[in-house]
C-alpha cells in the first residue's frame, strides 16, 4: 500500500499531529516519483540542490522547492503518459493561458474518500431528491475546466431531480440565462423536494439581489441548501460580509445559515477545504499550508499575513505537491476556532494582483452581467 493511501485511508480527516509522520513519507514517495518522471521537475529540484531523500523531518516540508501556479499555466507537467491518467482538469485559460492536471486512478479513489470524510459532517451527503440550480456553465464534452466539473459533481451528492443552469452552450459559445434560474427557483418554491444552489458567491449574491429587486420571497423546503466556492475574484469591490449574503438568503430563498456551506479549492490543489459551522476552513490532513513572506519567502508564524503556499501528495500525474498560489492569506492557529475543530485554520484576503494572471472565475464574470450590474 502507497504512503499517499495510507494518508487518505486515515479516519480523522483533522487530527493533524497525528498524521505528520504520515504526511511526510507521502510527500517523500510523492517527491521521489515525481523526481524520476518528470524531467521539468527534476530540473527545477536539482537546480535548488534538493532532492527527495532530503525530506527526512517534518521541519524539512519547508525547504521542498514549490512551484508558482503560474508555472502550471505556461508549462505542462506531467509525470505519467496520458493514456495511464484518469482524467485531465484545466482552469478556464480566459487570457490564453490555462493551467492543465492530470488525475492518476489511484488518486480519484482518494478524493472521493476525502469527500466523504470531510463532506459527510457538513452534510453534503442526502439520499433525498433534490433540485439543483447551478450558478456556472452547463457541462459539455469538451469542457475539461475544474470549476465546470466541480459544480456537476455537486450535483451528485444527492439524487438530481433537475438541473438549471445559468450558463448554457448555444451557438458556440456560453450564455448566460438568468431569467431561467430566476423562474427555476419559483417552480422550486412550489416542490416538496430540496433545492440546492451551486455556485461563485458573488453570483449567488447577485442573483438574490436580483430576486429581492423583483420581490421575490420564497419559502424553499427543507434541506435546501447554498453551496458556495470560488471566492468573489473580480468583484472583490462589490463584496459584502458573509453575514449580509447569509442575511439576504434567508429573507429570499427561506435557507438559514447553518445550511449556506463555503467550500475552497484549486485546480493546481485540488484539496476539499469545507467551512465549519463558523464559516472558517480547517487545514484536513492532506495538506499542509505554508504562509510565506511576500518578499522573503520565509515562513512566517501562525496569525501573520503572507503568500499561501499549500502541499500534497494527492497526485502522481502532475506535480502539484508544493504550489505557490497568488492568494494572501493568514493561517490561524491550531486550537482557534469556537466551532472545536482542533485543526488551524485558513483565512484567504485577496489577490496579489498579478496581471497576467487569470482565475476559472474571469469566463463567467464576463457572461454572468458584465462586471454584475446587469444582475
Amino acid at each position: 500500500m502507497s504512503q499517499r493511501t495510507r494518508l487518505f485511508r486515515r479516519k480523522d480527516p483533522y487530527d493533524l499531529p497525528a498524521s505528520d509522520e504520515q504526511f511526510l513519507r507521502a510527500v517523500r514517495e510523492n517527491c521521489a516519483f515525481h523526481y524520476a518522471h518528470c524531467p521539468e521537475y527534476r530540473a527545477v529540484l536539482d537546480s535548488f540542490s534538493f532532492r527527495p531523500e532530503d525530506l527526512r523531518e517534518y521541519a524539512d516540508l519547508e525547504k521542498l522547492p514549490f512551484l508558482p501556479t503560474l508555472t502550471f499555466k505556461k508549462h505542462r507537467l506531467f509525470s505519467l503518459p496520458r493514456w495511464r491518467m484518469a482524467a485531465v482538469s484545466t482552469s478556464s485559460g480566459t487570457s490564453g493561458q490555462f493551467s492543465e492536471v492530470g488525475f492518476d486512478f489511484p488518486a480519484l479513489w482518494c478524493d472521493w474518500n476525502m469527500l466523504w470524510k470531510i463532506g459527510r459532517p457538513r452534510g453534503f451527503f442526502s439520499p433525498r431528491p433534490t433540485h439543483y440550480v447551478i450558478l456556472g456553465y452547463k457541462p459539455r464534452r469538451d469542457n475539461r475546466t475544474s470549476v465546470a466539473r466541480t459544480a456537476f459533481g455537486a450535483t451528485l451528492l444527492a439524487p438530481a431531480l433537475s438541473r438549471t443552469y445559468a450558463l448554457k452552450y448555444e451557438n458556440g459559445s456560453y450564455t448566460p440565462d438568468l431569467d431561467g434560474v430566476a423562474d427555476a427557483l419559483v417552480r422550486c418554491g412550489k416542490s416538496r423536494f430540496p433545492t440546492r444552489l451551486v455556485g461563485f458567491p458573488s453570483y449567488t449574491y447577485f442573483l438574490l439581489r436580483l430576486l429581492e429587486s423583483r420581490g421575490v420571497r420564497l419559502s424553499l423546503p427543507p434541506g435546501s441548501k447554498i453551496l458556495l466556492g470560488g471566492g468573489w475574484k473580480q468583484f472583490y469591490t462589490q463584496q459584502v460580509e458573509k453575514p449580509v449574503l447569509y442575511d439576504l438568503a434567508q429573507r429570499v430563498l427561506g435557507i438559514p445559515e447553518e445550511h449556506i456551506i463555503e467550500v475552497f479549492s484549486a485546480v493546481e490543489h485540488p484539496i476539499l477545504y469545507a467551512d465549519c459551522v463558523h464559516h472558517h476552513f480547517h487545514v484536513p490532513i492532506y495538506s499542509r499550508v505554508i504562509i510565506r513572506d511576500p518578499e522573503t519567502l520565509a515562513p512566517l508564524p501562525p496569525g501573520q499575513p503572507g503568500l499561501v503556499e499549500f502541499l500534497t501528495p494527492l497526485l502522481t500525474a502532475t506535480p502539484i505537491l508544493a504550489v505557490m498560489t497568488d492568494d494572501l492569506g493568514i493561517l490561524h492557529p491550531a486550537g482557534s476556532c469556537p466551532c472545536g475543530n482542533p485543526a488551524p485554520w485558513l483565512e484567504i484576503l485577496g489577490r496579489v494582483g498579478l496581471k497576467d494572471i487569470k482565475t476559472c472565475a474571469a469566463g463567467a464574470a464576463e457572461l454572468l452581467g458584465k462586471g454584475g450590474d446587469v444582475l
